[in-house]
């Protein structure tokens, strides 16, 4: 099987499966991979990272119905046309729909996953994360392969249609003051605090790995230890039974042969 096929069909089941079987089974299909003489494949499918479980939650919505990407695609274009237009009515319309297209996903994502009772932050964590790739091109167009949740928090758009941003932007941006920080090394800065806190989270990615494995070693051996136990008890009980049974035979034995001496 070609390399490209082999990460692909990694990712697809990977993020598509339980999160609590990701670990396991990212170990088995990488080994698939070096065995059938594709190193880089194996070497990329181990680099493919845990989601979440809210992300793993929309990521099976997205693979389990191609409409929901084609939906939120189709009505974040409807909303970017209307902020450019700035037809007040149309945005109040759009956002009225945004509200219930991210509700409705929202059911159908849990039902899929089948999650009817979730815990309140998992569901405001899918919640968000739909909502954010209605506003956020590169949350959208991660879909399907999330790792955690996103969450939006501006005042718009993110990608605004040509022209530039609206007026509110603009008039904020002329107060700012002629001394105020070069928003290139603003930019620079903020990139490498995204980077340093993508490092931690790799960090952290791989410690939770390593602990899951830990445990999960542990409790096979606690398996192993509780199954030796049983049978020793087992063992136990039928020697204490055989033991009694010779008592038994040996006391009738004494007393025939005192019967006999007398």
């Amino acid at each position: 099987m070609p390399k490209g096929d082999l990460l692909a069909d990694a990712v697809a089941e990977l993020y598509q499966a339980d999160p609590d079987e990701f670990t396991g089974r990212r170990a088995e299909l990488a080994a698939a991979a070096r065995d059938a003489g594709e190193p880089a494949a194996a070497k990329q499918i181990t680099a493919l990272r845990k989601p979440t479980r809210s992300a793993w939650v929309v990521n099976r919505l997205v693979r389990s119905d191609p409409d929901v990407r084609s939906r939120l695609d189709a009505l974040a274009a409807d909303l970017r046309a209307a902020a450019g237009s700035a037809d007040g009515a149309r945005i109040r319309e759009l956002t009225t729909t945004r509200g219930r297209l991210v509700d409705e996903l929202t059911r159908q994502a849990l039902r899929v996953s089948e999650l009817p009772a979730p815990p309140a932050a998992l569901r405001e964590e899918v919640t968000a994360t739909l909502d954010a790739a209605l506003a956020d091109p590169e949350v959208a167009a991660n879909l399907g392969t999330l790792v955690r949740a996103a969450h939006w928090s501006g005042f718009g758009l993110d990608s605004l249609p040509e022209g530039g941003p609206p007026p509110t932007q603009k008039a904020k941006k002329a107060k700012t003051p002629a001394s105020a920080e070069p928003e290139t090394e603003r930019e620079d800065r903020r990139r490498e605090k995204i980077n340093e806190a993508e490092r931690s989270l790799a960090q952290a990615d791989q410690d939770v790995e390593a602990a899951t494995a830990a445990e999960r070693d542990l409790e096979d051996a606690v398996r192993h230890l509780e199954a030796d136990l049983a049978d020793a008890r087992q063992r136990l009980a039928e020697a204490r039974r055989q033991s009694y049974r010779a008592e038994s035979r040996q006391q009738r034995a004494a007393r025939q042969l005192s019967r006999l001496r007398e």
